[in-house]
């Protein structure tokens, strides 16, 4: 675990793995369960690709070391911590782990469900050199919003809260920026400790991410 401090004096813990010879960074936002096993698991990835990753801990602002499970509890006690952080301080603490990494290289970040929607924020409002944001339920209301870094976008097919016309809605407001949607899978569907995973989703969403992420200059 590393500390941060964010600009406005917050203090966070972020889980990074910073392999030997990284030349870019991986910012990895997450979900509304915490920085919890699935999550780190994502930084694991990203460092084994030869990424320098970090996840900020962004529940610490209400509650530190907070870890949630994929039930009805820990959705609930979720939306609990997310709410008083979501955005501007949840940016500030995004801000601080794209800060720590900077000068790895080129830094993107990439964020899942909650985290898809502040990578949304951050391709707006930060230096970064790319956002990658899986299923953001607040993309849709905040399509007026232009991304000023690279953006790609995956969404599931069968994901309720965020409807097919909305995820329309987005790809017209925004033609530069690719947008995948993946037959059959639901919300959740790249994280392989819910009912929701889809390994083949999950594959595919992945290649076009490291592809993208390659393309741009992330790698």
């Amino acid at each position: 675990m590393t500390r941060l401090r964010a600009s406005d004096g917050h203090e966070l813990d972020a889980y990074e793995v910073h392999p030997d010879g990284a030349s870019a960074s991986i910012v990895i936002v997450q979900e509304i369960f915490g920085v919890n096993a699935h999550i780190r698991s994502v930084v694991d990835r990203y460092a084994s690709f030869g990424y320098r990753a970090i996840a900020p801990a962004l529940f610490d602002r209400g509650e530190r070391g907070m870890e949630l499970g994929y039930d009805d509890a820990g959705k609930t006690r979720g939306i609990e911590l997310v709410m008083p952080i979501a955005f501007d301080a949840a940016m500030l603490d995004v801000a601080a782990a794209v800060d720590h990494v900077n000068d790895t290289g080129p830094v993107a970040v990439i964020g899942y469900c909650f985290g898809g929607s502040v990578a949304w924020i951050a391709a707006c409002d930060l230096p970064i050199a790319a956002a990658v944001g899986y299923y953001g339920g607040q993309v849709y209301g905040m399509r007026d919003r232009n991304p000023k870094a690279p953006t790609l976008l995956h969404f599931g097919e069968l994901d309720h809260g965020i409807p097919l016309d909305q995820v329309q809605a987005i790809a017209e407001a925004h033609p530069a920026v690719p947008v995948h949607v993946y037959e059959g899978a639901d919300h959740g569907f790249n994280c392989d400790a819910r009912p929701q995973y889809d390994a083949r989703s999950a594959a595919i969403a992945l290649g076009r991410t490291l592809e993208f992420l390659a393309a741009n200059g992330v790698r």
